[in-house]
């Protein structure tokens, strides 16, 4: 990641106050000062009374008389909840000064940015440059540069790790095994030996962008993975002023400020990592598909933010972590409409058995707590209201849970959703293969077959 200054202090580290806490004498005791009134609340107390030469006794009454500064971050987050974006800002950079800055990635959370401006204050940007960026992130970071007269903070990753992996795995490994592995080594350890400079830092994490993994992100908190400059638990802070924003939201104040972008946002990328995991969305898609496609919803994450991310064992994705005792979620059901037909695990069976059938089907394998299958329930349930009459039955399967390992033999389940076309008279069903899930493009595909 990369920190930068605003323009309202010089660049020079100088400038900065000194992240060293104050220290005041009192007779034979030092008390710790924390500065900007920031303090942390960990999970075991911290003591801010320094004794030198002191007995207990002495040491014990003064400690009494001294009031510690330390911060509920959740009363406060709390407090914050209907707070704005830019409250939430100014009161971070109040807090904690030169000792937080903003983590920033070259997308949309280039709002925070101009929260940060918008306060007055001086304020830190950082970066995380993993080698892998598309040229038009790097533009961008050269504009916001000069847009706010700010030097942005580059963290890299170490080259004897990159090295040591593309050269037993090749450059393009997450294709086969999952991108976490390249994510830690390009992005999680930068990240780490960034945060251990800081008291707290600052995300543009949203609710929204990841409805089964980020649902539940408060405005502040203790960081629960990674550690600041003091070390151990407790000891970073981390700032998402845009928790409670919507994605439109956010454009439309980068609209409205006239904020530079990535030109990547205006060719459909929503969220925009590194450039062989991202692409752009298409029409019915959640903005995290466009991120390491080839995998399952639940591993739409690269680690930066974990300890956000609401486990399948905890809550499998679906926002209130009931799970019924055949280990499927407690959700609110999709496709909830007279015109499509719910199939049971022997109804299924029976549809794909049948040599000839009296009328062709199209049947979407799903799971109530997966993001991509909300998004594409409007769609799909209007798409069965114009074939209703029209000689194809529209169905569902849920297919998670116990239903997933026949999905994945029966049904060629790959991921969820999975669309299928049952023939008249073809007893091989036939996967809908595009990712476009809005209602003409599975007309589309519906006319095409029938």
């Amino acid at each position: 990641m990369a920190l930068a200054v605003s323009s309202s202090i010089a660049i020079s580290t100088s400038t900065f106050q000194s992240s060293e806490p104050k220290l005041s004498q009192f007779g034979s005791i030092r008390v710790l000062k924390k500065p900007y009134g920031a303090g942390v609340k960990a999970s075991q107390p911290r003591s801010f009374v320094k004794p030198i030469n002191a007995r207990d006794s002495d040491v014990l009454d003064l400690a009494e008389a001294i009031e510690t500064d330390e911060e509920d971050y959740e009363r406060l987050a709390y407090q914050l909840e209907n707070a704005s974006p830019l409250q939430i800002m100014d009161r971070a950079l109040q807090n904690f000064g030169n000792d937080i800055a903003i983590a920033f990635s070259g997308a949309e959370d280039v709002a925070l940015i101009e929260y940060a401006h918008l306060t007055g204050r001086p304020f830190r940007v950082f970066s995380l440059d993993t080698g892998r960026l598309n040229p038009e992130t790097y533009r961008l970071f050269d504009a916001v540069e000069k847009n706010y007269g700010i030097r942005i903070e580059y963290m890299f990753p170490d080259a004897v790790e990159v090295q040591a992996l593309v050269r037993s795995k090749g450059l393009f490994s997450f294709y086969e095994d999952g991108h976490q592995e390249c994510c830690r080594v390009r992005k999680v350890r930068p990240l780490r030996r960034a945060l251990k400079g800081l008291r707290a830092w600052i995300t543009g994490q949203r609710k929204d962008q990841s409805p089964g993994t980020r649902s539940q992100i408060p405005v502040v908190q203790v960081d629960p993975v990674f550690e600041g400059i003091d070390g151990g638990t407790g000891s970073l802070i981390k700032w998402n002023p845009v928790a409670n924003m919507k994605g439109n939201d956010v454009w439309n104040f980068l609209r409205t400020m006239n904020v530079p972008v990535n030109s990547l946002h205006s060719q459909g990328y929503i969220s925009i990592g590194c450039e062989p995991c991202t692409r752009a969305v298409l029409p019915g898609q959640h903005e995290r598909e466009g991120r390491w496609w080839w995998e399952d919803a639940k591993a739409k994450e690269c680690g930066l933010h974990k300890g956000n991310i609401k486990q399948e064992d905890d809550a499998h994705l679906n926002g209130n972590g009931v799970v019924h005792a055949n280990d499927t979620p407690d959700v609110a059901d999709l496709f909830n409409t007279q015109n499509v037909v719910s199939l049971s695990r022997t109804g299924i069976e029976n549809l794909t058995r049948l040599e000839t059938r009296k009328k062709p089907w199209l049947v979407v394998l799903y799971a109530p707590w997966c993001p991509y299958c909300q998004d594409m329930e409007e769609s799909y349930v209007d798409l069965a209201e114009k074939l209703a009459g029209s000689g194809v039955n529209v169905g569902k399967f849920r297919a998670d849970g116990e239903q997933k390992e026949f999905a994945k033999h029966e049904l060629k389940l790959g991921s969820f959703p999975t669309i299928l076309f049952f023939p008249e008279h073809s007893s091989r069903p036939i996967k809908y293969p595009s990712e476009k899930r809005d209602v003409d493009s599975l007309m589309a595909f519906v006319n095409a077959l029938r």
